[in-house]
């Protein structure tokens, strides 16, 4: 037996090894990309803007997620991920979620017009500022333009094939950002950045079918395939209409509650403390989940000791940076940003207190590789409970802190049920978890020692 898979498990090694390695190099090249563009943008426009940029792009986030079928993981985890017939039927269900979710974008835009026009939305608010509805209108066109992408980027996800894929993410950012500096050198306002958003849709999408192997799209429905993709993605779609709430409450919620340039400052918190979970979720969605789904469909005995593997590198890394962020949040925001945004180093000290529960997302991604969709949105749905309930009642008896210690208890209500499943499916090793929690104290030493040095 043993011989038997011996081969294939030295290639699943070799390539989840490959897949982490360009997933991480991605990153490291994503974030100062990322950074430089912050540092850049917010000495060129006010805050404002950003207030503005980022409810439109989580309204955009929610048209998508509250019409997700789970596609790229319907074909990672489906025995029939490298037909052609059943790729082209996703293809083409992406093609129509893409113009519906456009139409959907327009009718939000007129909405928000109208409402504020009619006295209905708090003058204090982010959402009654004036250009709001007109950036949701434009920036929904990426809905249309994202949906023409080729299915080779799920193809390569499902192959731990991350290569190219990450060098079309790299390409895309850097064209949107270009973009933007074109567009702001002639006109300071918010639609360059609206602008950029659109270009690094288009060139990510344009390269998915020119840059990347794999079975070329083309209009297919096949009626068994569809099934298929129902089955798996209704639980999908209920997860990504709970994930989107869970993820992106804090911005919809606080939106409401406190005016835009606040929640632009807030951004700038949460760009940080979002850098780490986005890092990790890259690895858990494109280098966990297709191996130790690969894992599942071979029917290995040793998923349990492949969650672990990826366990003891994501949290010990997690655990470190949130240390050293609760230390050094404030005296790195006013390192790095000007005073008008000084506001945002308390905030990122308080929203890094979250991270701790990020190594729970692992064998959350370990119950969908083993089918358990069921289970996954179980999950997702405690989390984005939480979020509504703890969010409101934080700002109303402690104003804007309580707000941010109610984003923190909803983030780190996932933990106990994410232990109960761990449990029950035979994928917990308490040992193996309570070794790693002493890194959380190295990464606060660390900071503080850097924060004397420097003089802070």
């Amino acid at each position: 037996m043993t011989s038997v898979h011996l081969p294939e498990r030295l290639s699943l090694k070799r390539r989840i090894l490959s897949a982490s390695s360009w997933s991480v190099a991605g990153y490291a090249l994503n974030y100062p990309i990322r950074l430089a563009s912050s540092l850049l943008l917010t000495r060129l426009l006010v805050p404002q803007m950003f207030g503005v940029m980022a409810v439109a792009m989580t309204v955009m986030t929610g048209l998508a997620m509250f019409s997700d079928l789970g596609l790229t993981q319907n074909i990672v985890q489906s025995k029939r991920g490298s037909d052609p017939d059943y790729l082209n039927t996703v293809w083409t269900i992406q093609v129509l979620r893409g113009l519906l979710l456009w139409l959907i974008g327009l009718c939000i835009s007129l909405f928000i017009l109208a409402a504020d026009r009619l006295g209905l939305v708090p003058k204090e608010s982010a959402y009654a500022d004036a250009y709001l509805p007109y950036v949701i209108c434009a920036v929904s066109f990426t809905m249309v333009i994202g949906g023409l992408r080729s299915t080779k980027f799920s193809e390569a996800s499902r192959n731990l094939s991350l290569g190219r894929v990450t060098q079309i993410q790299l390409v895309g950012q850097i064209g949107g950002l270009i973009c933007i500096i074109a567009w702001i050198l002639i006109d300071r306002s918010i639609w360059g950045l609206v602008a950029g958003s659109i270009f690094s849709t288009v060139v990510g999408t344009v390269l998915s079918h020119t840059w990347l192997p794999g079975n070329t799209n083309r209009w297919r429905w096949d009626q068994s395939a569809f099934h298929e993709i129902l089955h798996f993605g209704k639980w999908m779609f209920l997860s990504s209409i709970l994930g989107f709430i869970a993820n992106n409450g804090d911005r919809l919620l606080l939106g409401g509650y406190v005016d835009a340039t606040t929640l632009g400052i807030y951004s700038i918190a949460y760009t940080f403390s979002s850098a780490i979970i986005q890092i990790l979720n890259s690895l858990f969605s494109q280098v966990s989940y297709p191996a130790l789904s690969e894992v599942a469909r071979e029917r290995l005995p040793d998923l349990k000791s492949a969650l672990y593997r990826f366990h003891m590198l994501t949290a010990s890394f997690t655990y470190f940076c949130t240390g050293a962020l609760i230390v050094s949040g404030g005296p790195l925001v006013r390192f790095l940003y000007d005073p008008r945004y000084a506001q945002a180093g308390w905030m990122l000290e308080v929203l890094s207190v979250g991270l701790l529960c990020v190594p729970s997302n692992l064998p959350i991604y370990c119950l969908l590789a083993r089918g358990l969709a069921k289970n996954f949105t179980g999950l997702i749905a405690v989390r984005a409970v939480a979020t509504v309930v703890l969010i409101p009642l934080g700002f109303h008896y402690y104003g804007f802190q309580g707000a941010l210690w109610g984003i923190i208890a909803s983030q780190l209500s996932i933990v106990p049920p994410t232990i109960y499943y761990q449990v029950k499916y035979d994928l917990f090793d308490i040992s193996k978890e309570l070794i790693l929690l002493p890194v959380f104290l190295v990464g606060m030493a660390v900071a503080k020692g850097v924060n004397l040095a420097i003089g802070y």
